[in-house]
């Protein structure tokens, strides 16, 4: 693991601050979804790539599903679209 030699404090709410200057260079963005991993006894911490965001919510979870064409659905965004579909099914009938 290279060290950068940069410190950053924990906050009253467990948070850290990401510097800048790592953000940039590691193309990270304010809204970006970050994996946490615990490896032996080190934190890493990873831009999650997209891929696997639900197009309706935008929640990146494990329980996240793939469907046809792509279509990345949360159990919650698999629910809203079923929800919709379902009342536009009963518009038309």
């Amino acid at each position: 693991m290279k060290s950068t030699g940069i410190v950053r404090k924990i906050d009253g709410a467990g948070r850290v601050v990401v510097p800048v200057e790592l953000r940039k260079n590691l193309n990270v963005d304010i809204e970006d979804y970050m994996e946490i991993f615990l490896e032996d006894n080190h934190i890493k911490i990873q831009k999650c790539e997209e891929f696997n965001q639900c197009a309706i919510t935008g929640e990146i979870t494990p329980e996240n599903q793939e469907y046809a064409n792509g279509l990345v659905l949360s159990p919650l965004g698999a629910e809203i679209l079923f929800n919709q579909l379902w009342e536009r099914r009963n518009e038309l009938t």
